[in-house]
């Protein structure tokens, strides 16, 4: 036999045998070989070969290299018991396939969440006839070269079979059946004997030393096996494969879970995510698989096919774009990416390999995910997303299908598994009822596009929602995460009469005339937070009395470089213009983290949530701070300059002398976004104008969550009483300097939320435009004594679900 080199199958960090998390692979039971932590979502073939078995659990695949090499490829750590979800083969047991064709295409996001561990050892079987030679280290794409196999010359040598015969039959009681795991058992157990032990199943047949081919077998539970064993201890190695064949013991034990914070009361519990009451039928969301055409043509036709359509998907980019608003902007994204010349020049050279034009497009996609996933900040899962929206955009056109947004029926509430931003952009929110999804976090870009719609969204209900059918009516309770799957007409017609009541409080709110007032005359300011003009707009039309957080980052991302002063200053400007005569709070450069900047050169930082982000990044570039300060100052309207991610006192002195210095007379204040911002306000409160407290952040970081990471966002609840004590000793800390106190993030927009904030000490709410009238119709009904005494209750909770079933109580009582 030839040396073989193994390409990789996944695109993903390299990881030695030993440090997966399972016996089996990391003592090489089955073989030698390294593993994979994928990034991507397909399982390709290491090299030329033949399917010898793909597992019906669709975890498991082994090949056979044109070279005889066997190879077992296995998709994470104990996948088998998922039962095929989140798995789909692509191939059969039988079929020939190259190097670099799609195997399995698996569901990432579902593996991470419902398995121990997805990272995949990529095994050469029977390790004592070969020399295994790792070749790759770090991060690897598909097709590059991974592993280096090398025969030893000598055949492996069963036992001899002097001695009778012995034949048993018995019947496979492994939980699984015979799965790669079990297997390499097996083939230990029968070791340990001076003996030769064969399996048969119908018409095949497999020794028991090989774990290839007992895998070819397709042993599944309750599947009759022959057993043959000759050889000196025949008898004892018979028992011993009878024995473990008959282990009806469970294989997998569960991993424990982050238990989320999910809604209490009656029918199913999910989280809350964006506020709102909606009724109607289900209407779930399916996404059709798109065919790819997997044979090539020449390099000069799938040249064709790939630029074709990628024209197609950049015309219908632009065309969508224009339109601006929310689903504008993410198309404009979209484009942006689309139009990195990475990701074409990765799958034309693809095509150059000889792949066909869409699984090359499918390999530059992986590339470039991985790319996002391994610069060390940790891609937001909705960047990801968007890279796979365009992969199913130019995979479309290449065969010729339409893709639009999601189409719903007029008052029925959406449910899905997950949604892209892209899809929640592209819903029309007069049509939609509300949101409801098996998976997704409280605080993804998908629920901030959703409450900025003012669409009702909770999320993270699970299998009970997933079993629900299509056409049922239900009551989403999106302020409490809970869903009323059976409600009777008495129910039904409580939740209509409670949406229109509030519909017409918004409508009063929108036409008041005068500042917003609590219903006891405390005066409370209701601000917008906005990122465009057309923000700027819809929010003074909803009543809005100024802008308290304009995000700046919507002029430095998604670009090659970084905007110009006069740039700035003219957007600015714009917005400053639509609002009139409001305030407006601009909030320096927020990037870093999980906005990234690429011609910003950030370093590649082992945990970026806590490093280099927020202000700290303007502090480490003094120019790109000097202009940005300067943009804000020529705005002709007075602005207020708030500085993100403070946690000391130097921070927010070093920002107020660059106002200085430029000679600016503008308030300076900072987001209390960190729990030292909160702890230390008393502090930072002698030297900052105001304070304005990002509750998104300020969560992750108190409870230790990171908000993008879909394993434990449905955990992230700004109503966690720690979350709210910190609240309240930010609050604490202001009064004594007199320096006032807003909320920009999403607590202010959450109705539960809003009592508890005023009753601690809150003056300001920002919320997102189509949520102003909704909120100032709200702090309409509020009593201050109400409030506090709310709020006291509140931090005195066990959790935020009990804290938003006492605000519920609350507001059932007042009417609100």
């Amino acid at each position: 036999m030839s040396d073989l080199t193994v390409f990789a199958p996944l695109a993903g960090w390299v990881t030695p045998l030993a440090q997966v998390p399972d016996p089996v692979f990391a003592e090489k039971m089955l073989g030698d070989g390294v593993a994979i932590d994928p990034v991507n979502d397909a399982l390709c073939a290491p090299c030329d070969a033949t399917v010898l078995t793909v597992h019906e659990a669709g975890h498991a695949v082994t090949l056979r290299s044109t070279d005889g090499y066997e190879l077992i490829c296995h998709i994470g750590v104990d996948t088998v018991s998922l039962g095929g979800k989140g798995l789909t083969p692509q191939v059969r047991a039988g079929a020939k396939v190259l190097a670099g064709q799609p195997l399995i295409r698996f569901d990432l996001d579902y593996l991470v969440q419902n398995a121990p561990a997805v990272v995949t050892p990529i095994i050469v079987a029977d390790a004592t006839r070969y020399a295994v030679e790792p070749i790759a280290k770090g991060l690897v794409a598909v097709g590059d070269p991974l592993l280096r196999v090398v025969p030893l010359g000598g055949e492996a040598v069963e036992a001899d079979t002097g001695g009778e015969t012995l034949i048993e039959e018995t019947v496979v009681a492994l939980s699984h059946g015979l799965h790669a795991r079990p297997a390499a058992r097996l083939v230990a157990a029968v070791r340990r004997h001076d003996a030769r032990v064969t399996l048969h199943h119908g018409d095949r047949h497999a020794s028991a030393l090989s774990a290839v081919g007992l895998l070819g077998l397709g042993l599944g539970h309750g599947t009759t096996v022959r057993i043959e064993a000759s050889g000196a201890q025949a008898a004892a190695a018979m028992a011993a494969v009878i024995a473990f064949l008959n282990d009806a013991t469970p294989e997998e034990i569960p991993v424990d879970a982050p238990e989320p914070v999910r809604g209490e009361g009656p029918g199913l519990g999910g989280v809350p995510a964006a506020p709102g009451l909606a009724v109607g039928p289900i209407h779930r969301l399916t996404r059709a698989a798109i065919p790819v055409e997997t044979l090539a043509g020449t390099v000069e036709e799938e040249r064709a096919r790939l630029t074709h359509a990628l024209d197609t998907v950049r015309k219908g980019l632009e065309q969508a774009a224009a339109a601006g608003g929310a689903r504008g902007g993410v198309m404009a994204a979209h484009g942006a990416m689309l139009a990195d010349p990475t990701l074409t020049d990765a799958a034309l050279a693809a095509i150059g390999r000889g792949l066909s034009a869409g699984v090359a497009w499918q390999e530059a996609i992986a590339e470039q995910v991985a790319v996002l996933l391994s610069s060390g900040d940790r891609r937001i899962a909705e960047r990801a997303d968007d890279l796979r929206d365009l992969e199913r955009h130019v995979l479309a056109a290449m065969a010729g299908l339409p893709i639009e947004g999601p189409s719903v029926p007029t008052g029925a509430i959406l449910v899905a598994e997950d949604l892209l931003p892209s899809q929640v952009a592209a819903l029309d929110a007069a049509v939609v009822a509300g949101i409801a999804l098996v998976k997704g976090g409280p605080t993804s870009h998908a629920a901030i596009l959703a409450a900025g719609m003012g669409l009702p969204m909770a999320v993270a209900f699970g299998e009970p929602l997933a079993a629900l059918e299509d056409g049922r009516v239900i009551v989403l309770d999106a302020d409490r995460g809970l869903i009323d799957p059976e409600p009777d007409a008495e129910a039904q017609a409580e939740a209509e009469d409670t949406i229109a009541r509030r519909k017409a409080e918004m409508e009063a709110a929108r036409t008041a005339q005068g500042p917003c007032r609590m219903a006891d005359g405390t005066r409370i300011e209701m601000f917008a937070n906005l990122g465009s003009v057309a923000d700027a707009e819809v929010a003074v039309a909803e009543g809005a009395e100024g802008c308290g957080l304009l995000r700046t980052e919507f002029l430095f991302l998604e670009r090659a470089t970084a905007p110009t002063r006069d740039e700035q200053a003219r957007d600015y400007q714009a917005i400053a213009d639509a609002l009139g005569d409001r305030p407006m709070i601009v909030r320096l450069l927020d990037v870093g983290g999980d906005k990234p900047a690429p011609y910003m050169d950030l370093p590649v930082e082992e945990n970026p949530a806590l490093g280099l982000r927020g202000i700290r990044v303007s502090l480490a570039d003094p120019q790109l701070l000097e202009d940005q300060v300067a943009a804000i100052l020529a705005v002709r309207q007075p602005c207020r300059i708030m500085a993100p991610m403070v946690a000391s006192l130097s921070e927010l002195e070093a920002v107020r002398a660059v106002v200085e210095r430029q000679g600016g007379k503008a308030e300076v204040g900072v987001m209390i976004e960190t729990p030292a911002a909160a702890i230390s306000a008393d502090i930072l409160a002698r030297k900052a104008d105001f304070f304005s407290i990002g509750t998104n952040d300020l969560t992750q970081y108190t409870l230790a969550m990171d908000r993008g990471n879909a394993a434990v966002a449905a955990g992230v609840d700004g109503l966690h009483p720690a979350v709210l004590r910190l609240i309240g000793t930010t609050c604490d800390g202001a009064v004594r300097h007199d320096t006032p106190v807003g909320v920009c993030g999403s607590l202010a927009a959450d109705r539960l939320a809003v009592p508890i904030l005023l009753g601690l000490g809150v003056t300001e709410l920002s919320v997102p435009p189509a949520r102003v009238a909704a909120i100032k119709a709200l702090v309409g009904k509020l009593d201050m004594v109400k409030c506090r005494a709310a709020a006291i209750a509140a931090l005195a909770l066990p959790s935020a679900a009990a804290v938003r079933a006492h605000i519920t109580t609350m507001l059932q009582e007042i009417g609100a």
